[in-house]
């Protein structure tokens, strides 16, 4: 990924953004650090109702077009990695920025196999974030960002 790979966007100052979150394994990482695991709060113990069905595309877009319709400027999928399908559905759909979210499970899978010199780390962050990018995201938010100007200059 280069520099003039990445889509460029507008100041972000003042948008709202409406997050379609998928009921997903990979935010586990980030529940183990905040202790805010299902398993120990039984108010939290089935988050898949409030939570997008992985299986059903025309869910996410009808969130989306709900979304919007109630002033959202941008979209956001989350995770990421796992629906690049649904980045590319939406941006093919609505013409609105898509920011995609690498969360933490994604993120830590990375991480753990470059701790153990499997792949090497930034070429596989750079990798991921090309495709999330390839897919139709705008923007990526990701734990490894503080380290993306660092990769990109390299």
């Amino acid at each position: 990924m280069s520099k003039g790979d990445c889509a460029q966007i507008e100041d972000a100052t003042g948008k709202i953004l409406a997050s379609q979150k998928f009921a997903s394994a990979f935010y586990g990482p980030f529940r183990d650090v905040c202790s805010s695991s299902p398993d120990e709060n039984i108010k939290l113990k089935d988050r898949r109702t409030y939570q997008l069905d992985p299986c059903n595309l025309s869910s996410a877009l009808l969130a989306a077009q709900r979304d919007l319709q109630e002033g959202a400027d941008i979209i956001m999928v989350k995770p990421a990695l796992a629906y690049l399908d649904i980045i590319r559905a939406l941006d093919q759909e609505f013409q609105h920025p898509i920011a995609a979210y690498h969360v933490s499970g994604e993120y830590q899978s990375i991480e753990l196999m470059a701790s153990h010199n499997l792949i090497d780390r930034s070429a596989s962050h750079l990798e991921v974030w090309t495709a999330i990018n390839r897919s139709g995201a705008n923007m990526i938010i990701s734990y490894a960002s503080r380290h993306a100007k660092k990769w990109l200059a390299s």
